[in-house]
């Protein structure tokens, strides 16, 4: 993948590693979803939120701590976009778990905004080995990472609201 040099990727993904780089793109979507999209698009967003950090805690905090892996050698990159590929270890791609996490957990309380936030979570995938940032394995265990965000995320009930005037009653 990283010797595909078409003029379509070469325009298309420089572009996509620029709106997942902190999570840009991501946060847009929960900006866009909560301010449009009524008490679903809130429950969206907080939910890929949430599921994003967790994705960004376990890669970034705990696997790449205990994975120190080298980035794909300059050498394997044709096109010459290894020049802005990170320090940190390869195993497993952040990127790819934040794209995963927030997608995937956006997707039950909004399936058409997961259906959305599918194409750039695919296109971030792609960019991420296509720019020698990352071995496809390395894709493939953000992604399961992301999964496993999502889900935990999921799986975690949402806080119950207290019934009117019950708030007052429990401050004292």
């Amino acid at each position: 993948m990283t010797g595909w040099d078409s003029a379509w990727a070469r325009r298309l993904l420089p572009p996509v590693e620029r709106a997942a780089e902190h999570t840009k793109v991501w946060w847009a979507a929960a900006l866009t979803m909560a301010a449009g999209g009524g008490r679903r698009g809130r429950k969206a967003a907080a939910a890929g939120v949430t599921a994003m950090a967790v994705a960004e805690l376990l890669s970034n905090g705990v696997a790449k701590q205990l994975v120190q892996r080298r980035r794909p050698p300059a050498e394997w990159i044709p096109h010459g976009d290894d020049e802005d590929r990170p320090d940190s270890s390869s195993f497993p791609s952040g990127h790819t778990a934040a794209a995963v996490a927030f997608t995937v957990a956006t997707a039950p309380s909004w399936p058409w905004a997961g259906a959305v936030c599918a194409v750039p979570m695919a296109l971030v995938a792609i960019e991420r080995v296509h720019s020698g940032a990352h071995y496809p394995s390395d894709v493939a265990a953000g992604a399961a990472v992301g999964l496993t965000a999502a889900a935990l995320v999921r799986a975690v009930p949402p806080p119950r609201r207290l019934p009117p005037g019950m708030a007052s009653r429990c401050r004292g």
